[in-house]
């Protein structure tokens, strides 16, 4: 059954330095509390539920979707460290407006989000993370999961070789788009069994092609600048993100490990973890709802108007 989905209520680009913009999606309430949410690896500015698009029109929340810089409309760049992502945040929210905000961040999204919290703890509330990459350097690191099989080690050939890479596979994308849905349910199909009975349902797959072939279309860098930055040191320590974080994670993810997501929460000063059993790596995506009446409730806890 196809699924129609809605386009943003507001998409655009805005600039955060001398020659370098994102872009960025509005869903839900123009006048409500903001959340931003930051897309996974790959993915853009549309990677963002429809459940949870629907919650916010609901709940008046007006919820965000940024591009890394590298993907959609956004200007290639790399950051010298995950934090840095937190000035160009900072920048998007001014011009929007926004003062205090959530933030939830799925899967590579999830060390941006952490160091928006660590960067901004005047203007973050709390955060969401969806099973996010932990990192692998220093005293807070841990390995093992894809990032330390295989982002480690082609870490280093991709900071001389991610641009052309990044070529190639924006190429990829435009020759995929006649086949996409059938190439959607090829990746289902080899993907463990919670990936897959999300990535099936309907609506999701609306959000997945639809973020896929208007957000990812132009360019693809964001994800090989996303594995560079993270196999370096992050430029915060974990106890350093004083805000209430929550963290879901899939107890059979086959991309970021289970014992990741506990172990960063043991480290954080105040987080909660969330296991979702019998889920993979997206499964977050299908507890959309759930979790941002969660955020709600922090936001109402810290008394925010």
């Amino acid at each position: 059954m196809a699924v129609e989905i809605a386009r943003p209520k507001l998409e655009g680009n805005i600039l955060v330095g001398t020659d370098r913009r994102l872009g960025f999606a509005e869903f839900g309430d123009p006048q409500g509390r903001a959340i931003f949410w930051l897309h996974g690896t790959p993915g853009a500015r549309r990677q963002v539920p429809v459940e949870a698009r629907i919650f916010a029109e609901k709940n008046g929340i007006r919820l965000i979707g940024v591009d890394r810089p590298g993907i959609g409309s956004s200007t290639p760049h790399e950051y010298s460290k995950v934090i840095d992502f937190a000035d160009d945040l900072r920048t998007v929210a001014d011009t929007l407006g926004i003062h205090k905000m959530q933030v939830i961040g799925l899967s590579g999204g999830g060390p941006y989000t952490l160091g928006c919290a660590a960067a901004m703890p005047d203007r973050v509330v709390s955060v969401g993370i969806l099973g996010g990459v932990a990192p692998t350097r220093g005293a807070d690191g841990i390995g093992g999961g894809v990032m330390g099989h295989v982002g480690l080690p082609v870490a280093p050939l991709l900071e001389h070789v991610g641009t052309p890479l990044s070529f190639v596979a924006t190429g990829l994308i435009r020759l995929i788009k006649p086949v996409a849905e059938p190439a959607l349910y090829l990746y289902a199909s080899i993907s463990p069994e919670g990936d897959r009975r999300l990535l099936v349902r309907p609506e999701f797959k609306a959000m997945f092609l639809d973020d896929l072939l208007n957000g990812s279309r132009k360019q693809l860098a964001a994800p090989f600048a996303d594995v560079v930055v993270f196999a370096r040191d992050w430029g915060f320590r974990l106890d350093e993100v004083k805000v209430p974080v929550r963290w879901w994670h899939g107890d059979c993810d086959h991309i970021v490990p289970f014992e990741h997501g506990k172990h960063v929460v043991a480290l954080l000063p105040d987080a909660e973890f969330h296991p979702l059993p019998g889920e993979s790596h997206l499964g977050g995506l299908g507890e959309a709802e759930a979790i941002m009446g969660a955020m709600g409730e922090l936001w109402d806890g810290a008394g925010q108007s």
